[in-house]
């Protein structure tokens, strides 16, 4: 055991918690984001550190289900598709994602879910590329993006080359004449490591190839700048940081230059450019509107909606500082404890999660559960811990570490219950 983890695991005279502790409560008492926690309905006794995977609850939520539930759906009825604004709904929202994400608004909407909006990004990248068959994807992506990749290349016979992210460059130079597009995560999923989005657009732009990124571990987490970027397609997820609630509705972002010629697989009525005529043949609505598909889930597109309100006022460049801020003291804290980390130091290859390494992550999880900080397990050895900026706090990072070390240090993960593992994980 080395002398730094006896340090840290010690009562809370120790010194060396002592300086964290302090540390924790001056960036605490300086954040200028602590307001917003106010924010969030979080239970007593808890540190979230999984709001990567689920967000947090919005404390505006609630009442606006009630509302949705009781007085639109209950009250008004249908009627409130024009009461209400349910039909202008994905639109709106996703103009509300698109500031987040910085889209000018008319290029994002929310509705279906992240696979299906995937599947029809890619289909149209291909679309958009004729005579180019190939579509590179990082072999270590989430897996339903491999899944779908080669779902849409079975249909269209494409091919989908699994690349790393290291070899994307070069294999646009020598290859990039027969690519259609590039296909990754923003955030590596495990890792936490972030993607040089705008170095790897510049790239596939070189070699006349188009670029769609996954933004599920970085919408909401920090600014992402896909205008600023020159992204031309891009797929995210409401549950995440973006705190919508489970399974919240995905949205797809369409730059301006490409929605003429946005023609996805999946078609349906809400994008047809006269949905009411209810005519046999389909014509695509103008604008981001022929991104929709079929009748949306208004119950879950409205707790997102409310969501999202949770970021008003907050600048998101605040939100990165605070993230890297936050995973910098974890970090620290982690290492102390001598545990090896995955994720990258350097601010630029950095999301807003932290992986840590064991070899028996899913009992040392099941133990830290227990004790009150959520987190989740990846294959094959990774603690997976994600943090909010815009609930988390300094001092929880150091209270999870400190009782990450004193599980560790008492063995208290090799009780036989936390043996049986979760179906989630």
């Amino acid at each position: 055991m080395s002398d730094s983890l006896l340090n840290v695991v010690a009562d809370g005279s120790s010194a060396h918690l002592s300086s964290f502790r302090t540390r924790a409560a001056e960036l605490d008492a300086a954040d200028p984001l602590a307001h917003v926690r106010e924010r969030f309905l979080l239970p007593t006794g808890v540190i979230y550190l999984d709001g990567n995977s689920l967000g947090a609850l919005p404390a505006a939520v609630p009442e606006a289900l009630n509302d949705a539930v009781h007085r639109q759906w209950g009250t008004d009825l249908i009627r409130s598709w024009n009461a209400n604004g349910w039909w202008e709904a994905p639109a709106r929202i996703g103009d509300s994602i698109g500031a987040i994400v910085g889209a000018a608004p008319g290029q994002v909407v929310c509705g279906d879910s992240t696979s299906v909006q995937i599947f029809n990004a890619i289909t149209s990248a291909l679309r958009m590329r004729p005579g180019r068959t190939v579509v590179l994807a990082d072999p270590d992506s989430f897996p339903t993006d491999l899944y779908l990749a080669d779902s849409v290349a079975n249909l269209l016979g494409a091919e989908v080359r699994r690349v790393p992210v290291a070899d994307v460059a070069g294999v646009l130079r020598a290859e990039g004449d027969a690519v259609a597009v590039i296909a990754y995560n923003h955030v590596d999923y495990r890792s936490g490591e972030l993607r040089d989005m705008r170095g790897l657009t510049a790239a596939a732009h070189d070699a006349g190839a188009l670029a769609m990124w996954d933004l599920c571990h970085s919408a909401g987490a920090f600014p992402v700048d896909l205008d600023a970027n020159a992204v031309d397609l891009a797929v995210g997820c409401g549950y995440k940081y973006l705190s919508g609630g489970p399974g919240a509705p995905a949205f797809v972002y369409v730059a301006e230059r490409h929605l003429a010629d946005f023609a996805p697989a999946l078609t349906g009525w809400h994008g047809h450019a006269n949905p009411f005529g209810m005519e046999a043949g389909y014509t695509p609505a103008p604008g981001i509107e022929r991104a929709r598909i079929g009748t949306p889930p208004l119950l879950s597109m409205l707790a997102l909606e409310a969501a999202l309100g949770a970021y008003e006022g907050v600048d998101m460049r605040a939100v990165r500082a605070k993230g890297l801020a936050l995973t910098d003291l974890f970090i620290e804290c982690v290492h102390a404890l001598g545990l090896e980390t995955l994720t990258p130091a350097e601010h630029a290859r950095r999301g807003s999660q932290v992986a840590v390494r064991h070899l028996d992550p899913h009992a040392v999880m099941a133990a830290l559960i227990d004790r009150g900080v959520i987190g989740d397990v990846r294959p094959p050895d990774v603690l997976r811990f994600g943090f909010n900026p815009l609930y988390i706090g300094y001092a929880d990072v150091v209270e999870a570490a400190r009782l990450l070390g004193d599980i560790l240090e008492t063995k208290a993960y090799e009780d036989a219950r936390y043996a049986v593992r979760a179906t989630v994980t």
